[in-house]
């Protein structure tokens, strides 16, 4: 049976572990020797902290087809490498302006912003290095796909794309259709490439494809709704970071058009969309339905 607290602190470990023997001076130099405050700046951006879920999804999504979950580690880093870098970014004084991610001061606070924006810019690019190196994939046209497939979550269609619409959406204005969107780019497309990223990895066809795809769009919205939610209702404590910005900021939410209840009954709809598209593949899947389950009743 599968045990989903055991394999998401399995590969926070390894994530943890993957990410603390990359991040070094002698990893990172080349052509040119690296600066050593900027390495500190993305561990500090980097370690000691955060559920890596995303990884995590890329191992769950790969296990279906049966492949060893080490073998998904590097893709892994890569993504997250990607998701700390945006959580960097967002916190600077010109984004969210946050003084607090996982309890400790963010890296514009502990260092300062200018080291906090190329700490960002340091990690998303060396994630492409991660993708791109024979020891992720033997094949290059598998490698070639995951660089794509991370790219495209994370640039203008994707992350990024997302969160201009996100300051858009502080004007006001916005339809539900328009929240919709723009969740499912900033949050979303993140969590559907690692997914398809864990598919690729393991040799999925067009149509297993397909399914883990509308499994991920449903996970996706199903985490932003959450979040959203949890802004609202949990702790600063709880959450590590400060809560109820959305609102203070004038963010247009689901929550702040249906109230958390309403919010809550969209968010277990959502929960059974995610595990109905998974309904081909059987146990294998167990993995990911638990994740879609837990994105459900987090607290932080």
């Amino acid at each position: 049976m599968y045990d989903f607290s055991a394999d998401s602190a399995d590969c926070a470990r390894a994530v943890e572990a993957g990410l603390s023997e990359y991040l070094t001076g002698a990893r990172l130099s080349g052509p040119g020797p690296v600066a050593e405050r900027l390495v500190a700046a993305m561990r500090h951006g980097s370690l000691e902290g955060g559920k890596r879920l995303r990884p995590l999804l890329v191992r769950q999504s790969a296990a279906i087809f049966s492949l060893p979950k080490d073998q998904t580690l590097r893709a892994g880093l890569a993504i997250e490498m990607v998701h700390c870098y945006s959580l960097i970014h967002d916190d600077l004084p010109a984004m969210d302006d946050d003084d607090l991610r996982r309890g400790r001061p963010t890296v514009h606070k502990a260092y300062d912003d200018a080291t906090a924006i190329l700490a960002g810019d340091a990690l998303l690019t060396q994630a492409f290095a991660v993708l791109a190196d024979p020891a992720c994939h033997p094949d290059a046209e598998t490698r070639i796909r995951l660089v794509g497939e991370l790219a495209a979550g994370s640039g203008t269609g994707g992350m990024v794309g997302g969160q201009m619409r996100d300051i858009e959406g502080e004007q006001g204005g916005f339809s539900e259709t328009d929240i919709a969107t723009m969740q499912a780019m900033k949050t979303g497309a993140l969590i559907r490439a690692a997914v398809r990223m864990g598919a690729i990895l393991g040799g999925a066809d067009a149509r297993a494809l397909s399914a883990l795809t509308a499994y991920a769009e449903a996970a996706g919205r199903a985490f932003q709704l959450a979040d959203d939610i949890l802004d609202v209702t949990a702790t600063p404590e709880a959450m590590g970071k400060a809560t109820g910005k959305d609102q203070d900021a004038g963010k247009q939410t689901v929550v702040s058009r249906l109230g958390v209840d309403g919010a809550r009954k969209m968010l277990d709809g959502i929960v059974n969309e995610a595990l109905l598209a998974l309904r081909t593949f059987g146990p294998k899947a167990d993995g990911l339905r638990a994740t879609a389950r837990y994105f459900a009743v987090r607290q932080k």
